[in-house]
């Protein structure tokens, strides 16, 4: 990410209406990304005509536009933790994360995460992607766990974002649910977005993004489900909101599921992740067993 401009308040008056907000922003600072700025108009940085807006805002003409840029995020410093490595060539990595571990930093959690990890263990990845989230082209929930691939350098970065975009990846979740999920297989299209009454929360909403979720069950144990959820767009919370919008919400997930005795945490472990090689454009699949807390989960359900 380049430098913020030299003043760090700025006022513009929209001189061509009809367009939106986020695609104004993107003409008007081409350094920055259309997700940056869409993150500012979220966090309420970016305010038209003094009032919060949505990044799909159709602006009108004379419409005024303030900007408060807020400091950008100090780099983040390579820390020796204990990683596990599926796969690595000289372009990427792929790691099987555990349940816990956050991605990347953030302004609550500036450090132990699994870039800080990545930096001890390959220090010529901070120069790939953005300043905090070097080599990052996808993400799981800090208690997720299972496979996540990272970019070595920029073009095998490209290469991945424009698999993920292009919906080409092959990402499997097992999945534990309350409930007995009828029918046994099926798909979620419900579009997503942040709640309007809380924004830490995502839900489905009708201005929201295309969502899509393919799912079967693999298991009935008693009143739960074991699912394979396969999700075709990679919206925040994705799998959580879905399968709790039609009813089956996720065992051990405080925000959307429901709680449980028998974990501690959400029972969502991405076990398989295929995508092709930045390089040679070879196919390859990789696969993760369930860890030992989600198989001691359903060692005590009735089988």
């Amino acid at each position: 990410m380049d430098a913020l401009p030299k003043t760090k308040m700025l006022h513009l008056t929209v001189s061509t209406p009809g367009i939106r907000l986020d695609s104004y922003l993107v003409q008007a600072f081409p350094q920055f990304s259309r997700a940056y700025l869409q993150k500012l108009i979220e966090q309420g940085y970016i305010l038209v005509n003094r009032g919060r807006a949505k990044a799909s805002r159709k602006l009108a003409g004379k419409d005024r536009i303030t900007i408060e840029f807020p400091p950008l995020p100090t780099p983040p410093q390579a820390e020796p933790i204990s990683l596990k490595i599926v796969y690595e060539d000289s372009e990427i990595i792929v790691v099987d994360k555990p349940a816990g571990l956050t991605i990347h930093p953030a302004p609550w959690h500036p450090d132990h995460t699994l870039v800080n990890a990545l930096l001890a263990h390959c220090p010529g990845l901070e120069g790939s992607g953005d300043l905090v989230r070097p080599g990052i082209v996808h993400r799981l929930d800090k208690d997720t766990s299972g496979l996540i691939v990272v970019a070595k350098n920029e073009s095998a970065r490209v290469s991945l974002i424009n698999q993920f975009k292009g919906k080409t990846v092959t990402k499997s979740y097992l999945v534990l649910v309350k409930g007995k999920v009828f029918p046994g297989q099926g798909t979620i299209e419900l579009p997503i977005g942040r709640d309007p009454r809380n924004r830490k929360r995502m839900t489905v909403v009708e201005e929201g993004r295309e969502a899509i979720t393919h799912y079967q069950v693999n298991q009935y144990l008693g009143d739960y489900s074991l699912l394979e959820v396969m999700p075709k767009t990679g919206r925040t919370h994705q799998i959580r909101v879905h399968l709790s919008a039609i009813g089956y919400p996720v065992v051990g997930d405080p925000v959307y599921g429901v709680k449980s005795a028998y974990i501690g945490r959400q029972f969502i472990h991405a076990y398989r992740l295929g995508f092709r090689l930045p390089s040679t454009n070879q196919y390859l699949e990789f696969s993760s067993p369930l860890p030992e807390d989600l198989k001691q989960a359903l060692e005590v359900l009735p089988h």
